[in-house]
């Protein structure tokens, strides 16, 4: 079944199902993310076992990646309780006798399930809106490989802190407290957790001798190519997770320069460095044009994380797909090309520029490049490189530029 059947006994309580129902209340109704939704509702309910968060938090976003399969199915679009009942239905959970889930007809609702199956963009789950960019972009045949692909959890998969440790001793340890890991062949230092857990509360997190970061993600500092003693430049830093990553392939040698229009992203940045034993990192507000001309021709390499429609980021951050907004979509990609164009002037003269986006769209990707490089012919295009989430993680693009 498109929702995989629950493999363990759940036995429900109305409270547990509360939290789900009004999570989703805040999320469709007042437009929160799921992740800040569940954050607070876990904050609000200490009293809560591991196995309750857990099921919470899986119910929350199965719901919200599938919620117009789900809202078709009790013929709903915001009586949350009986978009909750579907969902458990689907999951072969046993409904209690209670008063709420008095109209649920099963027979109807798996009936129903089936006949929709044909239906690819009702069945998978995504707007019209998304469906209609994404198809005339990539094809329908591709679309829908990556629809299906994208509906899939993501994985929990940790970034070895090189500057504390190494993938073998990391790995050695986890295994100590229970959590088991697999290595990926195609990078280096990256470590999957075979099953799901709070690794934020694990010593080994707290002593700073890994991160999370997806594959995806991680490939980028690997793209883009920095060496020890290197003047790095991350321009679209956020909290710093590929600041950090360059940081230790540099070997804390050189200078990291983490920008960003966020000041409470930056602060952040600064704390997870100081977990990670990071010290060539420093941080810079934007504030306005001259923080970037001040820089002009300075760095070896700059890295243009720019934002993007988050298409390609879907497993791990389904609300994009009720949040995707065509006008939204356009003004993001002229504001892609304005932060090409404005901010590559800090690259010097044999240096490189990395522009990336977690899109997998090419209007987003390959088409603003080829734009900048039109209008800039002090820029060589040196190499391109697209991560499908087909392939078992999140989607990135990645390209690397060398200005003459």
């Amino acid at each position: 079944m498109l929702l995989s059947q629950q493999t363990e006994a759940v036995k429900l309580h109305k409270v547990v199902l509360n939290g789900i129902a009004g999570s989703l209340v805040l999320i469709f109704k007042e437009n929160r993310y799921s992740d800040k939704v569940l954050e607070k509702l876990f904050k609000q309910n200490k009293q809560w076992g591991s196995r309750d968060r857990r099921f919470v938090a899986e119910s929350v976003y199965d719901i919200v990646r599938y919620y117009k399969l789900l809202s078709h199915l009790a013929q709903s679009t915001n009586n949350f309780w009986f978009i909750t009942a579907v969902y458990l239905v689907l999951k072969g959970i046993d409904l209690p006798d209670w008063p709420e889930f008095k109209h649920v007809n099963k027979e109807l609702i798996l009936q129903e399930y089936e006949n929709v199956k044909t239906n690819f963009n009702l069945f998978q789950s995504y707007s019209d809106s998304m469906v209609e960019v994404c198809e005339k972009e990539l094809g329908k045949d591709i679309w829908q490989r990556e629809a299906e692909a994208m509906n899939k959890t993501a994985e929990v998969v940790l970034r070895v802190n090189t500057l504390k440790t190494n993938l073998k001793t990391l790995k050695e340890k986890l295994l100590k407290d229970g959590m088991e890991t697999e290595e990926i062949a195609s990078v280096e230092n990256a470590l999957i957790l075979k099953k799901r857990a709070n690794v934020f509360s694990n010593i080994n997190f707290k002593e700073g001798l890994f991160e999370i970061q997806d594959c995806g993600s991680q490939q980028i500092g690997l793209f883009a190519g920095v060496e020890p003693k290197q003047f790095v430049i991350d321009a679209c830093a956020g909290a710093g997770g590929k600041s950090l990553h360059l940081a230790a392939l540099m070997q804390n040698k050189g200078r990291v320069l983490s920008l960003d229009i966020g000041q409470w992203k930056l602060d952040e940045l600064i704390k997870r460095a100081k977990r990670a034993g990071v010290h060539n990192v420093e941080t810079k507000l934007i504030e306005n044009a001259q923080t970037i001309s001040q820089l002009k021709e300075k760095a070896d390499v700059v890295l243009l994380d720019v934002p993007c429609s988050g298409i390609g980021v879907l497993k791990r951050n389904p609300d994009t797909k009720w949040k995707f907004n065509t006008e939204v979509f356009e003004k993001t990609k002229q504001l892609q090309q304005q932060i090409l164009s404005d901010y590559s002037v800090m690259v010097k003269s044999g240096g490189h520029m990395v522009y990336s986006t977690c899109s997998i769209l090419p209007s987003e990707n390959k088409e603003q490049v080829n734009s900048f490089l039109e209008k800039n012919s002090s820029f060589d295009f040196v190499e391109e490189k697209t991560i499908f989430p087909s392939e078992g993680f999140d989607g990135f693009y990645m390209c690397k530029l060398r200005k003459k």
